[in-house]
């Protein structure tokens, strides 16, 4: 069920967004929310860290640890404006967060609706509650600029190229 704090917090997530896209980032941003108090942020770095692991998710996850001084997260909520991927889906089930909330789904590789329902799979020891779809518009649309202005810098490049 979407509420009022879940599109706040969602905004704060297109936050961390927008900071991944003004660094040619994929545009994907995490908080976590614990007490009705957000404890970690943070948006894509995998371009800029020239490492796979540094998506927003598994990057908001480290901070909450540290934050909490625990690795399980247990009473907090992710959020984030893209389905998470098999990875962040895995950290999320092994960090033992309760619940998650997602933006736009993502179709290519999300794990917790729309390839697998890692999340929900009770072969595993921790399931989440899941909300999607919270300002899933703005989720998508922020993608879908970002990964429209990337081609057209990849065309204009190559007719510069030409030239």
């Amino acid at each position: 069920m979407i509420n009022n704090k879940d599109q706040y917090y969602m905004e704060v997530a297109l936050e961390e967004a927008r900071k991944a896209a003004a660094l040619g980032e994929v545009p994907i941003g995490a908080v976590i929310v614990y007490q009705d108090e957000i404890i970690a942020r943070a948006h894509n770095l995998r371009e800029t860290s020239q490492n796979a692991l540094t998506h927003a998710e598994s990057m908001a996850i480290q901070e909450a640890c540290k934050k909490i001084g625990s690795w399980r997260l247990e009473e907090t909520t992710l959020y984030v404006t893209l389905e998470p991927c098999p990875m962040c889906a895995g950290a999320i089930l092994q960090s033992r967060i309760p619940r998650v909330v997602y933006g736009a789904r993502d179709l290519k590789a999300g794990c917790v609706d729309s390839l697998y329902r890692l999340l929900n799979d009770a072969r595993f020891n921790h399931e989440c509650e899941v909300t999607e779809g919270v300002l899933a518009d703005a989720c998508g649309q922020i993608l879908t600029d970002f990964f429209r202005a990337l081609r057209e810098r990849k065309k204009a490049e190559k007719r510069l190229r030409k030239e």
